[in-house]
């Protein structure tokens, strides 16, 4: 399958119909995935979530015909996909930092103007081919600490290394109670929300069923899934965050569209052992749920 072609497919349709209702389930449907294979695989081409996407070209839109033409506010709140002028407003205030109307009246049109996404990423560049174990694991329960964030202009990415700092610098994992592998600790990403780009992180580790949270923590249960389990390239203390990034980036931009899989649920997680201490020869692993593609 190629990816590329099935994002542009969607991205060209964003274009053609930006006053017209569009949710994350029509524009997978567009693409041939499942909405939460399609959020995932858009993000990582395009390089932000598809929602947060069709939201700043709209906002763009809108401010290119108050600036070039002399149309009522209101009916380009309309053609811009906003069934409301208030809530136009605010949301035009919030990214552009002034009202409608003032920015109609500034001597010069100005950013942030985002224009539409233009998909010259290669995939399958070939180099290191990655290939995954896939395995069942089955249903786990973890107690640990969670942060909400969300993936809007790289929220997330400042959001969760702090968290992982906080974690460490306080031994927060001392706290939790019988951890069925001692010095395994999980990040999970789960209870997505693709339409506005939220999440919950999750740092714990696994106890049994049923074992008592302590105050400030959370016990979250998980079920049984298949897996593809990768391993991050050995990398020593400076490059480890860059080569964890660049797997996730493989996974999406080369494995998927090349595997007969793709994403099945809401939870995928990063496993942190002893391959992590010292500063040379470090390594991970990346879970990420799938099941064979229609």
């Amino acid at each position: 399958m190629d990816y590329v072609v099935c994002i542009q497919r969607t991205l060209d349709y964003i274009e053609e119909s930006l006053n017209e209702q569009l949710t994350l389930e029509k524009l997978a449907e567009i693409a041939c995935f499942s909405p939460f294979h399609y959020h995932r695989v858009f993000q990582a081409i395009v390089g932000e979530s598809v929602m947060e996407y069709v939201r700043k070209r709209r906002l763009t839109f809108a401010a290119e015909r108050l600036f070039y033409t002399d149309e009522k506010v209101i009916n380009i709140a309309i053609d811009a996909g906003f069934q409301y002028q208030e809530s136009f407003n605010r949301a035009f205030k919030n990214f552009y930092g002034v009202s409608p109307k003032q920015y109609r009246n500034a001597k010069r049109i100005s950013g942030p103007l985002h224009g539409k996404a233009c998909l010259n990423i290669k995939l399958f560049p070939g180099g290191h081919k990655m290939e995954p174990k896939l395995v069942t694991k089955p249903a786990f329960h973890i107690i640990g600490y969670e942060l909400k964030t969300k993936n809007e202009d790289g929220q997330n990415n400042k959001d969760i290394p702090e968290f992982w700092q906080q974690y460490m610098r306080n031994q927060l994992g001392a706290n939790i109670p019988d951890p069925i592998h001692e010095n395994v600790e999980l990040g999970i990403c789960t209870d997505f929300n693709p339409e506005t780009g939220e999440f919950v992180y999750l740092i714990g580790m696994e106890v049994k069923e049923g074992t008592q949270a302590p105050a400030g923590m959370v016990y979250r249960n998980f079920p049984e899934l298949e897996y593809a389990v990768f391993t991050t390239p050995k990398a020593n203390e400076e490059s480890f965050t860059t080569s964890i990034q660049s797997t996730w980036n493989y996974i999406f931009t080369e494995w998927f569209p090349q595997s007969e899989y793709e994403h099945s649920g809401s939870i995928e997680f990063e496993l942190y052992d002893e391959r992590c201490y010292g500063t040379e020869n470090k390594q991970m692993d990346i879970y990420i749920p799938v099941k064979k593609r229609r």
